[in-house]
């Protein structure tokens, strides 16, 4: 365990302990003694009046299941978790092929595309707004709107602009949501936003602005995540042509490779916790209060966990990875993004089989929590039934 600190865009320096072998950091992911409910002292903390301009984008923020402890979070995540169950995904696998199939039908006879703008970008937007059923052609105000939400989480100590950007995305989706309610209500159907209405009639949820707020996580927190897998999957996989072929010739590795992509290059690099209670840990003393980073990235590749661990290995048996978070808080979506890259990939590979990168040194974000590229830049190569 390493007593670490972060260079923030203001340039001051804010303490922290950071975890980077797996055992610590999966140990804190599950530990209630680790709180998630950090969203209040984080946003007062980008800056002068942070506290008093900001107060919208905590209200929403701090509702959210992400930021919540406890019972509130037990009794809203079973409320959530509803929506993915088997019997929904099943029903949305479908959906999920109709919708890989029209963006690569969209290219035309393109020779090339970029893989983010064209395809890792808008799936994942285009697919939670058909499990919410709001309009498509409303994704690119989602992807906006989530950009600066993920850059406000994406920075360990986030100007007040950030905020502002962050906080004005926010809200945006929460009227968004807000505007919806009265004609779902009316009209309710198999949708995930009708399914919360039900469970606030239920006394799951026990307040509209509790519900507006899960809306705004469901709509949100899964972009960014299976943006990345996308990107950053395909970018090791042609990186690598030997892996391509394996997995091209061998598609009942899909499972398996999905794991592995995630593990090698995490979509999310880090999460935070704050201590409940002082506790010791590694001979160092964590004081109630003290902000503690697992740093999901690097438990990935503990070579005390994983063999090989920067090397690509899409058999790999050696345990689970850590990207999809442990524990309580384990990403209620996991089996749902497993199933959209899933179909993604084996529709890159049945219908651009040749695929290959134009550039083998792409530009990587700058944010820091979720790790992607911005442009991935690739050569179009169609079987003959694609």
């Amino acid at each position: 365990m390493q007593q670490g600190r972060f260079i923030g865009a203001r340039n001051f320096v804010v303490g922290a302990w950071l975890l980077t072998n797996y055992a610590d950091v999966a140990n804190v992911l599950r530990d209630p003694n680790f709180s998630v409910q950090r969203a209040s002292r984080w946003v007062n903390g980008s800056g002068p009046g942070a506290r008093a301009e900001l107060r919208e984008f905590k209200r929403i923020l701090s509702r959210s299941l992400i930021f919540l402890d406890g019972s509130q979070h037990t009794r809203l995540r079973q409320v959530m978790n509803a929506g993915f169950k088997p019997a929904a995904l099943q029903s949305m696998g479908s959906r999920v092929q109709l919708i890989v199939d029209r963006l690569l039908d969209s290219l035309d006879a393109n020779d090339e595309m970029d893989f983010i703008r064209d395809f890792a970008r808008p799936l994942p937007a285009m697919v939670i707004a058909d499990m919410l059923r709001v309009n498509a052609s409303d994704h690119a105000d989602f992807i906006a709107w989530s950009d600066d939400i993920a850059a406000f989480i994406g920075s360990p100590t986030p100007s007040l602009e950030i905020a502002r950007r962050a906080q004005t995305g926010l809200v945006a989706l929460n009227e968004y949501f807000c505007a919806l309610l009265p004609e779902r209500r009316l009209h309710p159907g198999a949708d995930l936003v009708s399914q919360l209405i039900l469970a606030e009639e239920a006394g799951g949820i026990i307040t509209t602005k509790e519900l507006l707020a899960q809306c705004c996580t469901l709509l949100f927190a899964g972009h960014e995540t299976t943006r990345n897998l996308l990107g950053n999957g395909l970018f090791a996989l042609l990186n690598d042509r030997e892996q391509w072929q394996i997995l091209k010739n061998n598609p009942t590795l899909m499972p398996s490779a999905l794991k592995e992509l995630l593990r090698f290059e995490s979509p999310v690099q880090y999460t935070g916790r704050r201590v409940m209670a002082d506790i010791a840990l590694h001979g160092h003393r964590l004081k109630k209060g003290d902000l503690v980073i697992p740093m999901i990235g690097a438990a990935n590749r503990d070579p005390a966990k994983f063999s090989n661990p920067d090397t690509i290995n899409l058999t790999r048996n050696e345990g689970s990875h850590l990207s999809f978070g442990y524990g309580p808080h384990v990403c209620i979506g996991a089996t749902f993004t497993y199933m959209e890259a899933e179909i993604a990939f084996n529709t890159l590979m049945r219908r651009l089989p040749n695929l290959e990168l134009v550039n083998a040194t792409p530009k990587w974000g700058s944010n820091s929590v979720y790790r992607g590229l911005i442009m991935l830049p690739v050569r179009l190569a169609r079987s003959v039934a694609g």
